[in-house]
């Protein structure tokens, strides 16, 4: 059967090459047509093997995606039957009058093949790579916004696992599991941010030279102006040169079928030589609807984390910090009376934020909640006033009809004590406040005890519904009275 491959040596072939691709083949042929047998694998010339890496040629690039697209589960089972599962396959990309041998080329093949530039070493396997001179690559900018950075994104317990992932991908591009890094979450909430921030730390600490952002909008309409143009292959050059590849919200990919294809290609590429892909989308890649399965299965290779809408401490660090950064100072007041009011996502925190600046500078007023409460009555329907602990205790008291400051006593008697852990649980829920500070407004108490009181209620919430449902009453008296 090796035989009927004619596979001819040269004293620049490695005969262990030959060997095992000849075996490779043979197997191959049983098991796909005769004519794309003849078309797309005889071609294939082996050339080395050294440290378990078989160096195989092929006549194109265009060749050699090809053969990934339509065979690569094919392949990779093949070369991991005769070489071991950690085997790999690297294409060399040299075309026929470089090759100096008449191999048939499928005629799509040929024509493209005209156009394709000479690329070296594409791998196939754990570690792909693509080796192209640098002076031949085409420049590159990253069109990132510079003020989307770690420093200034707020890290919470609603982007924790983004926000981590975010870092070790940006430390190490395309080093990690993380490959593609998809983030996902609703409008507002973060997305572009931090997904830029990966890209301007990676080029900034030097972990990554040709760095790019792009919209899935604008990569659709750069990829429908190089069809016009008949500048395709540059358009395809250029961002299958880059290390980091940053793509926003590809879920408008969706019902664009050409552009898809070019995108799956160019991750294609990307992926295999071992270069960072980053993603965003409103939804997780399973949910994505009118994408092609091969990208939602690429997407999926990765990691996939998502960014919720931030809690009020997140909320209330993130306006701090504004308010950092500007070198302004608003009381504490304002800034809790906003974050408790804004919930939905960051972006219209931030508009309340500038909104609330001009309303004082144009108008010439202080700011105050009487200023803040004019402003977010224009973009919130139902204002509250912040939930304080003193408020949560002066509600629970007279919930349980109790003085006040019996919360704060030092007595036992066990009417108290569980209003005091009602009113400590109700604290930690309804407020951002540390476990430190709820204790000491309950008399100087350790947090440990704010802690024990916690837990005591979670505890009594699973076994007791009518206690259950006293919790959510006194929830409701103290949402109500911030009205």
């Amino acid at each position: 059967m090796e035989n009927q491959l004619d596979i001819i040596a040269t004293p620049a072939v490695d005969q262990s090459a030959l060997s095992i691709w000849s075996a490779c083949l043979s197997s191959i042929q049983g098991q796909v047509p005769s004519q794309s047998f003849k078309t797309w694998f005889e071609p294939v010339k082996a050339s080395k093997l050294e440290n378990g890496e078989l160096t195989v040629q092929v006549p194109s690039q265009f060749f050699y995606e090809w053969l990934e697209e339509h065979y690569y589960s094919l392949i990779k089972a093949t070369i991991s039957r005769f070489m071991g599962e950690d085997a790999r396959l690297t294409y060399v990309v040299v075309p026929p009058d470089e090759a100096g041998n008449g191999s048939d080329v499928h005629p799509a093949a040929a024509i493209r093949l005209q156009n394709d530039p000479a690329v070296s070493a594409i791998r196939l396997g754990p570690s792909f790579s693509l080796k192209e001179s640098e002076e031949n690559l085409p420049p590159s900018k990253t069109f990132l916004n510079p003020r989307y950075t770690f420093n200034n994104f707020i890290k919470g317990d609603s982007n924790q696992l983004a926000r981590a992932a975010a870092s070790a991908v940006s430390n190490n591009p395309g080093g990690t599991s993380f490959n593609p890094l998809v983030i996902y979450g609703g409008t507002g909430l973060g997305k572009t941010h931090l997904i830029q921030a990966i890209g301007n730390y990676a080029f900034e600490a030097g972990k990554a030279k040709r760095v790019c952002y792009v919209s899935s909008e604008k990569f659709t309409i750069e990829f429908v102006d190089a069809i016009q143009s008949d500048k395709t292959r540059e358009f395809s050059n250029y961002y299958r040169s880059m290390d980091l590849l940053v793509v926003d919200d590809i879920q408008f990919f969706s019902g664009k079928e050409k552009t898809q294809d070019s995108f799956f290609h160019t991750f294609n590429t990307l992926h295999q030589m071992g270069k960072q892909i980053v993603l965003s989308s409103d939804k997780p890649p399973k949910d994505l609807r009118g994408l092609d399965e091969r990208l939602i299965s690429r997407f999926q290779w990765g990691l996939t984390a998502d960014i919720q809408p931030p809690d009020l401490e997140t909320r209330t660090a993130i306006l701090l910090k504004k308010c950092e950064d500007d070198n302004i100072e608003i009381p504490q007041e304002v800034l809790d009376f906003i974050a408790t009011n804004v919930t939905s996502n960051i972006r219209e925190l931030e508009g309340c934020y500038i909104s609330l600046l001009a309303k004082a500078s144009l108008e010439n007023r202080e700011i105050n909640l009487d200023l803040a409460r004019d402003v977010l009555r224009l973009v919130v329907s139902d204002v509250r006033s912040p939930i304080t602990v003193e408020e949560i205790q002066r509600q629970v008291a007279e919930f349980f009809d109790i003085p006040p400051d019996l919360l704060r006593a030092k007595t036992r008697k066990q009417e108290i004590v569980s209003a005091r852990q009602v009113a400590m649980y109700l604290a930690k829920e309804m407020t951002n406040c540390s476990l430190k500070t709820i204790g000491l407004h309950f008399g100087g108490r350790d947090h440990s005890t704010v802690i024990h009181a916690y837990q005591s209620v979670e505890d009594q919430i699973k076994l007791d519904s009518k206690y259950r449902d006293t919790l959510q009453l006194a929830r409701k008296k103290i949402e109500n009275s911030s009205r």
